[in-house]
């Protein structure tokens, strides 16, 4: 993925997490400049902290057929909650909930700016 996609993509994730954040009650997202903070800071602990949540829970993970994913999912998005200034979710499942519709939000805006999925 080359530079202008990487960009894209984060400014993308921000306007999702904006978005999200407007249409879900119980989450407040005090302006963009704070979605692109929390854009940035989720992308931290996905590169961070995901990547050794994933491993600790393949037991849980493999048992509930990968759903465990949006718990951990949920937990990065209410840890946001907890450091970001200006971001609020009120509750750990409504971060949970907050996590899919931002997923499905971020699928359909990289689909029609044209970025493609990875391929491995």
């Amino acid at each position: 993925m080359n530079r202008e996609q990487t960009i894209l993509k984060f400014l993308i994730a921000a306007i999702g997490v904006y978005l999200t954040g407007m249409i879900l009650p119980g989450v407040n997202v005090a302006n963009v400049w704070i979605a692109i903070v929390v854009s940035a800071f989720i992308g931290l602990l996905n590169i961070l902290l995901k990547p050794l949540l994933v491993i600790l829970t393949i037991p849980i993970t493999f048992l509930t057929f990968g759903l465990f994913l949006i718990v951990i999912n949920g937990f990065m998005i209410y840890l946001a909650d907890k450091i970001v200034p200006g971001f609020e979710v009120k509750t750990f499942w409504l971060a949970m909930v907050f996590s899919i519709v931002l997923s499905i939000i971020t699928f359909l805006l990289e689909r029609i700016f044209g970025i493609k999925p990875p391929t491995h």
